[in-house]
């Protein structure tokens, strides 16, 4: 069924890159970057805000000089918000996420000899996991809603001997079916 040689993370990652699956993905994150109004108007309105353009004098400085300036007030704020869009669209698990998950299974699979897919009911049971997660925090929030009693250790010790004497007596009363 499989081969006997294990199938490394670099394995994959070299297959990947090899029949251009990578340059595919990254041309899509790009494009779904480019297309991504709220990351453009967020660094529009960075640049408005910028205390380079709006410093005394700024009109006087050569193209040159104010996109010098800007590149070093705002690279780092710029790149770390686009780098946060990049690894939503990564994480998304029914869009570009889903696909890459999806690309990374089957080329592991053809690598291993294996059938996909490996885990083909994950995506059936996330409804059932969001409900019981919600079910979960209803009840959360209903003890911590509700006032906290506490037991003393005697009280507890009252309780699980109170309990151990109920199940010997539930065994003495057990009838016999060996007869």
């Amino acid at each position: 069924m499989g081969s006997s040689s294990v199938i490394t993370p670099e394995d994959v990652l070299e297959s990947l890159m090899n029949d251009g699956t990578i340059d595919s993905l990254r041309l899509k994150i790009i494009n779904q970057l480019k297309a991504n109004e709220e990351l453009k108007n967020t660094t529009i309105k960075m640049a408005e805000q910028s205390k380079v353009l709006n410093t005394p004098g700024a009109e006087k400085q050569t193209k040159r000089e104010l996109f010098d300036a800007l590149r070093q007030e705002l690279e780092t704020p710029v790149l770390e918000r686009a780098s946060k869009s990049v690894w939503e669209l990564i994480l998304d698990g029914n869009g570009l996420g889903k696909e890459i998950n999806e690309t990374v299974e089957r080329v592991y699979c053809k690598l291993s000899g294996r059938e996909p897919p490996l885990f083909p009911n994950l995506n059936e049971h996330q409804p059932e996991k969001k409900v019981e997660d919600e079910k979960r925090k209803g009840k959360e929030k209903e003890n911590s809603n509700s006032k906290l009693k506490k037991r003393s250790f005697s009280d507890m010790n009252a309780e699980r001997s109170a309990s151990e004497a109920g199940k010997s007596s539930d065994i003495a009363a057990a009838p016999d079916d060996a007869s």
